[in-house]
């Protein structure tokens, strides 16, 4: 067996960046959904190893005759479906170089500048979201601390356990949970990570309560909540954990957190912050209001620099307020994983912060993106989505046929048909059949690629801006299409039946 020699692994390197450059370069003239039918690419792949090395070139030829054709470009500068997932030069230079370094940081001991370098990257990121010192390293008090987890669904995960573990006092690691004694709220637009969070962690899909919203705003609603939480805890139940969602995932809609926070203290229970996509806007000063009640309730936090903040996923960011709660959930000891270091406990082990054992040298593309951009290029990106959004909602308030289905918040914009083109008003069903005719219809375009979600039980668009090659040309392009899509869908929809709107 040969392994590539230095020499070849820099030539075939140098075709990797080059591939990856002229990737981002060609990227606009590709249709953004993958235009592939379901088994197309497997038919095409061959179904066994191959006996023999083959050459790079050939690698290479069929990612691009075999491959590309099922990517859905997430990088595409028209791509507003979900959520960015941006991965810029310099992460995806980042995460080069935790490939090549290979480390696992399971432990201090085993990589000492993998831990310390993610745990002053932490404190520093968590300074430029404006968040509490409670949450650094170095925080006065020296009880809190971040950690980079994969996904948000695993630190909601993580909060979960941590909450369990107060909660019980220790003994749910010992004893287990008792099923039917815990109970964990989050709003009816919750991401569906907390469910998931409470199936895993043995609370089942029975502890967790859906909270309504309010209809306007889409946030959570308090004196559901509040209502809620008393009916239970009269019950004999235990609230464990309360969620609060910072830019939901359907709406973008903001929970009040300082509002929720004090029902969370009264009973005790966790207040954990899903962030996972608004979070990193504080970069920000003047939206640091997304953040209200943070410092003064919130036990744990999540944000994703993975998805607006330039970076290559995977790269969650996790605080908590007191790592004795966490570390007290999950540290575990075995023989092969003892050293000095730990036991004198000078050092963070962040095998202890989360599920897993093993973990990537994540921080050092984050460090990369903080170091590359600076503050004020972060700040200018995550300006630059917030008015390519605010085009967007002026072209649906410019447009009789458009209305908002809730309030556009930063980067995201969520909107239905509901007029025709003389102006008379759809009914409900029309406006849904008309609505996501309309998205498909760009979707199949090419042009560009958008999702829907249900507000209120009715069908609307969401587009969501921020990636890093969107121009506001890119704006201008997709709004034609939709709108030239928006007048096919009327075309062929039902004769309208009510009056004219307004």
């Amino acid at each position: 067996m040969s392994h590539m020699s230095a020499d070849e692994f820099r030539r075939n390197g140098h075709q990797v960046i080059d591939w990856i450059a002229d990737y981002w370069e060609s990227i606009d003239h590709r249709p953004v959904l993958a235009q592939v039918n379901p088994g197309e690419i497997a038919a095409k792949l061959p179904h066994h190893a191959p006996e023999h090395p083959e050459p790079f070139d050939a690698v290479l030829a069929d990612l691009d005759e075999i491959v590309m054709p099922g990517i859905t470009h997430w990088q595409h500068p028209r791509f507003f479906a979900y959520f960015p997932a941006n991965s810029s030069p310099a992460a995806a230079l980042g995460d080069l170089l935790s490939s090549g370094i290979g480390a696992q940081g399971m432990i201090w001991a085993t990589s000492p500048a993998l831990t310390e370098l993610e745990q002053v990257v932490m404190d520093a990121f968590a300074e430029a979201l404006g968040l509490p010192e409670a949450f650094r390293h170095n925080g006065s008090d020296g009880v809190g601390g971040g950690v980079i987890a994969d996904t948000a669904s695993t630190a909601t995960f993580t909060a979960l356990l941590a909450a369990l573990h107060r909660s019980s006092g220790g003994r749910a690691r010992v004893d287990g949970v008792a099923t039917d004694r815990y109970t964990i709220y989050g709003s009816s637009q919750a991401h569906s990570s907390l469910l998931k969070a409470s199936m895993m962690a043995g609370l089942g899909e029975q502890a967790i309560r859906s909270i309504d919203v309010d209809p306007a705003t889409q946030a959570m609603d308090l004196d559901s909540l509040r209502a809620a939480v008393e009916r239970d805890v009269a019950q004999g139940f235990r609230p464990v954990m309360i969620q609060a969602a910072v830019g939901t995932t359907s709406t973008g809609a903001v929970d009040p957190v300082a509002l929720i926070g004090p029902v969370a203290r009264e009973v005790g229970a966790w207040l954990h912050v899903d962030a996972a996509w608004a979070g990193v806007a504080a970069v920000r000063p003047e939206l640091r209001w997304i953040n209200d009640g943070v410092a003064e309730y919130a036990d744990s936090y999540v944000t994703n620099p993975h998805k607006w903040l330039l970076t290559t996923f995977d790269c969650s960011t996790f605080w908590v307020r007191d790592r004795q709660a966490l570390t007290g959930a999950l540290s575990l000891l075995p023989e092969y994983l003892r050293n000095p270091a730990s036991e004198s406990g000078a050092v963070v082990d962040f095998r202890d912060w989360h599920p897993q054992l093993g973990r990537r040298f994540r921080a050092v593309k984050l460090w990369m993106v903080l170091r590359s951009y600076g503050l004020t290029g972060l700040r200018r990106h995550i300006g630059a989505g917030i008015a390519q959004a605010r085009r967007i909602a002026d072209l649906v308030l410019d447009d009789p046929r458009m209305a908002f289905a809730a309030p556009p918040v930063l980067g995201l914009v969520t909107f239905r048909i509901v007029a025709d083109d003389n102006g008379t008003r759809l009914t409900d069903e029309q406006a849904d059949l008309v609505t996501m005719t309309a998205m498909e219809l760009v979707n199949a375009s090419g042009v560009a690629y958008l999702s829907h979600t249900k507000v209120n039980d009715r069908t609307a668009i969401r587009i969501a801006v921020g990636g890093w090659r969107t121009t506001d040309a890119d704006i201008e392009t997709t709004w034609e299409q939709l709108r030239q899509a928006a007048a096919s869908a009327l075309a062929t929809a039902p004769p309208t039946t009510e009056q004219p709107a307004g």
